[in-house]
């Protein structure tokens, strides 16, 4: 487990808005019915901001983080990077998944470089700056523990490694924007906790504007700045909470009067919905 300090150190906030819901909605066409998914969803997210959506399965969650990607770009009201609409599939993000899906046939480096293969203009650069960008992702690597694993293939990983090396794998090309969909949920709770104290640290070390999808509402508390709760279908946003605790966090935290009261005061709104 990272070793997590006892020194509280604030991070810098710009005021900045990176993303912007804008009225934003979601409607899928079953047997020529329109099935309305999302509905007049509105907020946004400052740059740097750790930010977490929680609500009911089906409620539409993975799609915004879909719409901010741009691999499925919104048609009912606009999301927004930098105030420009998004249409198309953004360079700038890093995406980590529940299934890290390594390729088993490339060590844990490797697998960390893979998008410098495809996203420009690190692709062209690769062969010229292979030497700075193994510099980097071995950088990433020692950050989460993961030092003298860098020639191990996926099957000689326990599930945590490999989420480990996704995520160095969604940062290697320095994206502006960190998605992130249930990465730990098919991990066991000791090493989901692990995983909590390790992406905070990545976070507060790259400073990446963070948009995180789960179930798991202490894993929202002890990550975010603002948790946004989505309602049953068709999902509205039905209740924003502030995480006014100091960072970095520690799991103790998880023990606290305050954290007891963030994690009923959310899931009362998800029950109500």
């Amino acid at each position: 487990m990272l070793e997590s300090t006892s020194v509280v150190t604030p991070i810098p906030r710009l005021t900045q808005v990176v993303l912007e819901f804008k009225n934003v909605g979601l409607e899928y066409t079953l047997s020529n019915h329109p099935s309305r998914i999302i509905d007049q969803v509105s907020f946004k997210i400052d740059q740097a901001e750790f930010v977490s959506v929680v609500g009911p399965s089906g409620c539409g969650k993975t799609s915004l983080l879909r719409m901010i990607s741009g691999l499925s770009p919104a048609h009912i009201g606009d999301v927004l990077f930098c105030g420009e609409r998004i249409t198309k599939p953004l360079k700038n993000v890093g995406i980590a998944f529940q299934n890290p899906v390594l390729l088993p046939w490339r060590n844990t480096i490797q697998n960390v470089l893979l998008p410098l293969e495809i996203v420009q203009p690190h692709k062209q650069q690769l062969k010229k700056r292979l030497s700075h960008y193994s510099a980097i992702a071995q950088d990433l690597l020692a950050t989460v523990g993961l030092r003298d694993f860098q020639k191990h293939f996926p099957w000689q990983l326990s599930g945590g490694m490999k989420q480990r090396v996704s995520l160095c794998r969604a940062l290697i090309h320095q994206p502006e924007i960190l998605l992130l969909d249930e990465p730990f949920a098919a991990l066991d709770a000791f090493t989901r906790e692990e995983m909590w104290e390790m992406l905070q640290t990545l976070w507060q070390r790259t400073q990446c504007t963070s948009v995180l999808v789960t179930h798991d509402l202490r894993e929202a508390i002890f990550l975010s700045d603002t948790i946004y709760v989505m309602g049953s279908r068709p999902s509205q946003i039905v209740y924003q909470l502030k995480v006014n605790l100091p960072r970095p966090r520690t799991l103790e935290m998880c023990f606290s009067e305050q954290f007891h009261q963030m994690f009923s005061d959310l899931r009362s709104y998800i029950q109500r919905n």
